[in-house]
């Protein structure tokens, strides 16, 4: 009856180009951020352009040195402009090997993290080679794959959620559109949605769409969130959006906590 609030543990993982998922990480946080949640973002990337290096945050101390006992947990934490917490995993793009002591002890310490917050957990994610995550936890997490109107984006993404199915087992994954209107959001998500229940039994629920604005650059460029920098701004709408669906979710995987 003591413990705290259960965290909410969401992990990202992308189909679109470059840095996209950090910058739109980044804007998700500062919304929910605005909307009264307690934000955490974690960067567990190792080889994409993760959260920490997108708000020159990389060089910060990570928690696998604090799974070698080189500095307390408390270290790892830093506080982000647009008012959310930052953690990063590892750093200089070094993971330890799967089933190693090492890696052991990441995700223990990993743990003793999450289980420090009462708020939302975002995990900015990928696989790693072999296909696992870097702490095998978040295989257990809400997953959300973000992908683009693009051919390329949309092959990628139904080939990461076949991927994650085989991996993870036949559970539902989230699906967030972005750069596109909500009429094309619409299409994309039918389409690979339909596709995953006909071809691998998997069912894939909609987060909703971002749509491509200027004022998402402009807002980066200011060091700022968009929401922040141009509240009336299209983008701002949906991560607002965005946020409130979170904030109003309730226990019981994404059929209850997003349309379908």
């Amino acid at each position: 009856m003591l413990a705290g609030p259960k965290p909410r543990v969401v992990t990202f993982l992308s189909a679109t180009p470059g840095d996209d998922k950090a910058a739109m990480l980044v804007n998700l946080g500062a919304s929910l951020v605005q909307a009264g949640n307690d934000v955490m973002i974690v960067d567990g990337c190792t080889r994409e352009h993760g959260v920490a290096r997108h708000l020159e945050m990389e060089r910060h101390v990570s928690l696998l040195q604090v799974a070698r006992q080189e500095c307390a947990l408390n270290q790892v934490v830093q506080e982000a402009p647009q008012g959310f917490q930052v953690a990063t995993l590892v750093r200089d793009g070094v993971a330890p090997q799967a089933g190693s002591d090492e890696a052991r002890r990441l995700a223990k310490a990993f743990d003793v993290l999450v289980k420090g917050q009462g708020g939302i957990v975002i995990v900015d994610g990928e696989l790693q080679r072999d296909g696992s995550f870097a702490v095998p936890v978040l295989a257990e997490s809400e997953i959300v794959v973000q992908v683009s109107t693009s051919a390329t984006s949309i092959t990628n993404a139904y080939a990461l959620v076949k991927r994650l199915a085989q991996a993870f087992g036949r559970r539902p994954f989230g699906i967030l559109v972005t750069g596109a209107s909500e009429a094309e959001a619409e299409i994309v998500y039918d389409n690979m949605s339909q596709a995953a229940s006909l071809y691998l039994a998997v069912t894939l629920t909609s987060m909703g769409s971002v749509p491509a604005d200027e004022y998402l650059h402009r807002a980066a460029r200011l060091g700022r969130s968009v929401v922040d920098a141009f509240p009336m701004a299209g983008a701002s709408v949906a991560f607002r959006q965005l946020a409130g669906r979170f904030a109003m979710a309730r226990q019981g995987g994404f059929g209850s906590r997003f349309g379908s």
